[in-house]
């Protein structure tokens, strides 16, 4: 993990009990422990109550762990973050995103900070996803990344009957039979189902969905949002119908 923000996150994900990660250790370039001074301060009170070491380095060695140039000479080592099965979720009028098809780590990360930030209750993922690019995601996410509740699931037909069983409707997010999002019935529990930009949903998970939204444009455009964006549009309008006048 990269940065303060990453590892502000990572530590208040442990804090709540959404994140199964272990601090290992935590490294800085020394030259920029001046500049730094306030957040190592925290970081070391941190390694006190988690358990974790504090280790002096150099730039070329923080520099060659990073794989981006805004750590602010700051990287936290940590363990892998378990993802538990749908059998966990127990919130009967939550607002969970199925999300699959997002092909790059960045758009993942941009997508889990906005649907964050709308309140969604948890993320469902497919076996395959981005969380094996932990550190880019955070940083993409702004640390939410590792404050949100994540699930996984193994397949996109298991996913639609969990939450059909514990009486959610289901909404997914496409063009054919579709209605206007602002016509949509987006009211909780909910479970709101957005495909890639490139696949998008199975045939299998629309044809057991309660309603298909769209996302009206505001000029003629052929091509599809990509998944980040109809993610972070969806969600805040999930949020607006459900938020008291």
């Amino acid at each position: 993990m990269e940065g303060m923000i990453s590892f502000r996150a990572v530590v208040d994900g442990i804090r709540s009990g959404v994140n199964t990660r272990r601090i290992v250790k935590v490294i800085y370039d020394k030259e920029r422990a001046p500049r730094i001074a306030s957040h190592l301060r925290y970081i070391r009170a941190m390694s006190y109550e988690l358990g974790f070491s504090v280790e002096e380095s150099d730039a070329d060695t923080v520099n060659r762990y990073a794989v981006g140039t805004s750590h602010g000479g700051i990287l936290t080592f940590c363990t892998d973050r378990a993802l538990p099965p749908l059998s966990k979720i127990s919130k009967k009028d939550g607002f969970y995103v199925m999300l699959g098809g997002i092909e790059d780590p960045y758009n993942f990360g941009y997508a889990l900070r906005s649907l964050y930030a709308a309140g969604v209750d948890g993320v469902i993922l497919p076996p395959r996803n981005w969380m094996t690019a932990a550190g880019v995601v955070s940083r993409a996410s702004a640390g939410a990344a590792e404050q949100m509740p994540l699930y996984l699931s193994d397949s996109d037909n298991e996913t639609v009957a969990f939450f059909r069983e514990n009486g959610y409707r289901i909404v997914c997010s496409a063009l054919e039979n579709s209605v206007s999002m602002k016509h949509a019935d987006l009211r909780r529990p909910l479970l709101l189902a957005i495909g890639g930009e490139k696949r998008g949903l199975s045939k299998d998970v629309l044809a057991v969905a309660d309603e298909t939204v769209r996302i009206d444009y505001g000029r003629e455009f052929k091509e599809s949002l990509s998944a980040a964006s109809a993610a972070a549009i969806l969600a805040f309008a999930v949020l607006s119908k459900n938020s008291p006048d």
